[in-house]
């Protein structure tokens, strides 16, 4: 067993110690049921039975709304972390647009999904290779972003028939009291489609699964999430004849937004 786990379960008190276990079981529910159970068996039957592709696109986002939303109450009602939404009438109306968040942890995606029974997301390419993620991907229709060339024909598909896509547009989990860093896809995503970009913002104290930490570092406390609805931006506002420098100009814009909120 590795010493740096032993040695770090040694200091920790009883109620980390309690997390840690429910954390430990946490992520064995979610690979065992969540993806094996859900991918392998449910997902098989929507492919054979459900031959439209998009509406079996929708009941697979749904279904994986659902489950990530039993997850979440599962782990909340045992103690491993606390989250709260603020502004969620607004996401629920919200159709024909981006849906941008930072990604400060882990849960992230699973907290915003378990709210979104409609989600189109925007995920890392590399996940296709995973046996049982793959399958998630493939029939819930989700957008790879090592497919470059197919990325702005999917989402201008999705868009138009009044679909969400869910983008992290750091594009990888942001780093503690470091400068938030925005890659420009998304606001290319949104020039080109000519959709509004609606801004989440998600906040975590402490911090719970973040970039480079193990999956045993439990806080002292227990994690709280604080997901915030933000303002719509409205991309008629940076719509001009050179898309690149208006790519620049909506990134600084965005990157502005989630870095007052941070300091907020």
């Amino acid at each position: 067993m590795d010493t740096k786990f032993i040695a770090k379960i040694n200091t920790y008190n009883f109620n980390q110690c309690w997390r840690l276990l429910i954390t430990a079981l946490g992520f064995t529910l979610f690979g065992l049921c969540g993806f094996f159970i859900i991918s392998l068996l449910w997902f098989s039957l929507l492919r054979i039975f459900i031959w439209n592709k998009h509406q079996r696109s929708i009941i697979a986002q749904k279904s994986v709304c659902f489950s990530f939303k039993v997850f979440i109450w599962i782990i909340k009602s045992l103690g491993v972390i606390n989250y709260q939404f603020n502004g969620l009438e607004k996401l629920k109306q919200d159709k024909n647009c981006l849906v941008v968040a930072n990604h400060p942890s882990l849960l992230d995606v699973v907290l915003l999904a378990s709210v979104m029974p409609r989600c189109d997301c925007l995920v890392k390419g590399e996940l296709i290779n995973n046996i049982f993620i793959s399958r998630i991907i493939k029939t819930a229709g989700y957008i790879l972003n090592a497919e470059s060339e197919k990325i702005l024909p999917q989402c201008k598909q999705i868009l138009a028939k009044g679909g969400r896509i869910l983008i992290f547009p750091e594009g990888t989990r942001s780093i503690p009291n470091k400068p938030i860093k925005l890659q420009r896809g998304a606001a290319n995503i949104a020039l080109r489609c000519q959709v509004d970009i609606r801004v989440i913002h998600i906040k975590c104290a402490p911090p719970c699964l973040i970039k480079k930490q193990k999956w045993y570092d439990i806080p002292i406390k227990k994690a709280c999430f604080n997901i915030t609805v933000g303002e719509k931006i409205s991309i008629a506002d940076f719509i001009s004849p050179n898309t690149t420098v208006a790519a620049r100009q909506l990134t600084r814009y965005l990157t502005s937004v989630f870095t007052e909120t941070e300091i907020n």
